[in-house]
């Protein structure tokens, strides 16, 4: 098989589109990247700037650049030696603007008659024959008229349209009438009647919604994709990409949504090596793996996207020292807003977990109380087992299971839940064999809906509200675990070796809740936690919302995420508007005080005003504080950057991620990067003579960590992983690695050692044999070799024989 040495993700849009993208591949050569790694590129709803929002599965986005652009791209990247790497989406559809979905439009014009009727998970017989359409203002006898008739024929809906402000959907063939299109209200409800869609009130989906979705993105409807005929239409396209030599490997979106993940990546791999002539294509599945998890080893596939190595990069460079008095701020911090204090992370994800079940999730287990065999049905009555089947998802441990393996993960699930529900015992023991027996539909369900529960709860929601230290907070990550010891992160990278030594790592992703060097600010945070106490003090001082664990959330983002840029009166306005937005979706996700569904006005109000003042009166005050920790943050971020591209697996290297990536989350991460400064960096650090970047401000010296590393990682076999040995009194503070005489060194808990007096005799035990430093060009004898001297220049090193 065929893969990468890394990768290089670029975000495809109408902004920024495959010939844009054409234009950059020298650059990535430049810097060192093996593959391009593309972002969706089958045609999405207009205007979606991520492209996971597919529409139409036969062709390449005209708005992206279109066929013609992929096929531009694809001659500049192997112009320029470099393989192509393409994210698919095979779990769901966009169906917000349903129009522009042949398929979805076609069913709601001729429901369970439609040639697509099977391609989407609907469930007919709930819906009467209709498929609930939630996006009406309120019930319907409220805006009923402001519901209107088009009768005007088109080629996709000959009997004209109905029309709700801008939506449109189809009429049904035969059921249009002269009185509907005169609006008399009574016609407009006959017309309405007779069609094979039911419009709803938006909050009925929640409960009434009668097919599946991408977690709970009404907009996003999901396909069927078990089904042969349904695989062949949603992957004819992505095979001629293969077949065409347009593409050399797939990231497969979300595979958890699908009913057989495993069966899939069969299908998948017998589809590649088909259309690749014989040649086994290289896949990655986006995949979270809870702390201690292990990938499915029976897939067919080369690993997960990375979030794994993250979270264990991200705890090695943290301190565990700081972790107690992080703990006693947040509950002084809980007490002082009238808060319950926390009883751990664990029973926080619970009932996180447990509170989607009884909202955005509902529909979904109320269709898993509707498969349940008759008889259960009968005994306990449709409450109560949906009362139990909530409680078992909330308790369950991993994001799924693949029956019949995890059926560990189902019993655990449902012995806790057992504990925590001692009345549901009764239900929840007859429950268990009918969702283990993987002849029952209910069962493959079951495990559809606990990713979407684990993902609403914990994710956007309970990462929200555990914010004692928000560098944790991490898609993929277990905050309950604060830290990792240099022993355990060399034991995990081997491990990876050994086992998944060509799937991807990453640092930073269009998923991330924070950049990786916000995170490695943060991280700062956890050596100084008196000191961030007392500062955080003075910041409530200044503005707050009145509650503080979410005042220390968003301190924490506004420090973490301070950019070089915000020195300027320009600079500064612009992130007042990013953090703004960020305040908003962080304080709705978390729905303590506010949520999406309903605001208190009050509560934003003052979120907004803290915002205003941190970037407003109090910005010289948060610029020193930045400033106190920002070359501590820096050593972080070079020394997470250089781990991650040196590391076992295949590293990718987020868009703009060369430079300091201060992003917040989605879509702050996904805004437009200036290739043409980075172009110009990368050639002015490969000038002839050119002198050591500093470790500043402008991101020069991680250009240099990231490009040094890329084109180390190309030429050159990384065939070991094996620990190396510090001595001296802070030897705690390097994490280093041999790659089969390719050798990395990294700073850590940098705040702790310049405090403790520096590297003093500390040394790192090298092979006996002369090396160069390629950050630096400066040469060593090897054998012991003296911290002092070695990171004298930067806090990381990249030693070659």
């Amino acid at each position: 098989m065929r893969h990468p040495l890394s990768t290089y993700r670029l975000q495809i849009r109408e902004s920024f589109t495959l010939d844009d993208a054409a234009e950059v591949t020298g650059y990535l050569r430049d810097l060192g990247v093996s593959w391009a790694y593309l972002s969706p590129l089958l045609e999405a709803t207009p205007g979606s700037d991520h492209g996971y929002d597919v529409v139409d599965v036969t062709r390449v986005d005209p708005a992206r650049g279109g066929a013609e652009g992929l096929a531009r791209f694809a001659e500049a990247a192997r112009g320029e030696g470099l393989g192509i790497l393409i994210d698919i989406v095979p779990n769901h559809m966009g169906v917000s603007e349903p129009r522009t979905n042949a398929w979805w439009w076609d069913v709601l014009r001729q429901g369970r008659a439609s040639a697509y009727a099977d391609s989407f998970d609907i469930d007919w017989e709930f819906g009467g024959g209709k498929v609930r359409v939630p996006v009406l203002g309120d019930d319907l006898d409220a805006v009923i008229g402001e519901i209107s008739y088009d009768p005007t024929p088109a080629d996709d809906a000959p009997d004209g349209v109905i029309r709700y402000y801008d939506h449109a959907f189809p009429v049904a063939p035969g059921t249009g009438t002269d009185a509907a299109a005169s609006g008399a209200r009574d016609a407009i409800v006959a017309l309405l009647d007779a069609q094979n869609f039911e419009l709803r009130f938006w909050q009925d989906e929640a409960e009434d919604l009668n097919y599946r979705r991408f977690f709970a993105v009404t907009t996003l409807a999901g396909v069927r994709v078990e089904l042969p005929e349904v695989f062949q239409a949603t992957h004819a396209e992505i095979l001629r990409w293969v077949r065409e030599g347009l593409a050399d490997g797939l990231r497969v979106d979300h595979p958890d949504g699908l009913v057989d993940p495993g069966g899939y990546l069969d299908r998948l791999a017998v589809a590649l090596e088909e259309a690749g002539e014989g040649e086994v294509g290289y896949v990655l599945g986006e995949k979270i793996l809870e702390h201690g998890e292990a990938l499915p080893s029976w897939w067919k596939t080369a690993g997960t996207t990375g979030y794994d190595a993250l979270a264990e990069i991200d705890r090695v460079l943290t301190d565990p020292a700081g972790e107690a008095a992080l703990d006693a701020l947040d509950a002084r911090l809980r007490a002082d807003s009238d808060l319950a204090p926390l009883t751990g992370w664990h029973d926080l994800i619970h009932d996180t977990k447990r509170r989607i079940a009884d909202s955005i999730q509902v529909s979904e287990i109320r269709r898993l109380v509707r498969g349940l065999p008759a008889e259960l049905r009968e005994e306990f009555g449709a409450d109560v087992l949906q009362d139990a089947l909530a409680e078992i998802l909330a308790c369950f441990p991993v994001y799924r299971s693949y029956l019949p393996a995890g059926r560990a993960h189902l019993d655990a699930a449902a012995g806790e839940a057992e504990v925590r529900r001692p009345e549901l015992g009764d239900v929840i023991e007859k429950l268990v064999p009918v969702l283990a027996d993987t002849s029952r539909e209910v069962a493959w369900r079951f495990q559809q809906t606990t990713g979407p529960v684990m993902a609403k709860g914990v994710e956007d929601t309970a990462f929200y509200r555990y914010t004692r230290l928000g560098s944790l907070t991490e898609v993929g990550g277990d905050p309950g675990e604060f830290s990792l010891d240099v022993a355990g992160f060399h034991t995990a990278q081997a491990l990876r070796h050994a086992s998944w030594p060509t799937a991807m790592t990453t640092l930073s992703t269009h998923d991330t809740k924070r950049g990786e060097d916000t995170r490695a600010r943060i991280a700062v945070l956890a050596e100084i936690p008196e000191r961030w106490a007392e500062v955080l003090g003075e910041f409530r001082g200044i503005a707050s919302t009145g509650h503080g664990p979410f005042d220390n959330l968003l301190w924490q983002a506004i420090v973490g995420a301070w950019p070089a840029s915000a020195s300027t009166a320009e600079g500064l306005k612009v992130y007042r508007e990013r953090l703004h937005a960020y305040a908003e979706k962080a304080a709705r996700e978390a729905s303590e005080v506010t949520g999406w569904w309903e605001q208190d006005d009050a509560f934003e109000e003052r979120m907004h005003a803290v915002v205003d003042a941190a970037t407003g009166p109090a910005a010289e005050r948060v610029r020193a504080f930045v400033d106190e920790i920002s070359p501590a943050g820096w050593s972080n971020g070079l020394s997470a950057k250089l781990l991650q591209i040196m590391g076992p697996g295949v590293p990718d290297v987020y868009q703009g991620s060369e430079l300091w990536e201060q992003s917040l989350v989605d879509p702050d991460n996904r805004r437009a990067v200036d290739f043409a400064e980075r172009r110009r960096m990368l050639a002015s650090l490969d000038a002839p003579g050119a002198a050591f970047p500093a470790v500043d401000d402008t991101g020069a010296a991680k250009l240099l960590v990231t490009s040094r590393a890329l084109r180390l990682r190309r030429e050159h076999p990384l065939e070991i992983y094996r620990p190396l040995e510090a001595a001296g009194a802070a030897s705690d503070h390097v994490v280093a690695f041999d790659r089969g005489g390719v050798f990395a060194v990294a700073t850590r808990l940098p705040h702790g050692l310049a405090a403790a007096g520096g590297w003093r005799d500390t040394v790192v035990l090298l092979p006996d044999v002369p090396l160069i430093d390629v950050l630096t060009g400066r040469s060593f004898t090897g054998g012991p070799t003296a911290l002092a001297d070695l990171l004298a220049y930067y806090p990381v090193a990249l030693l070659i024989f």
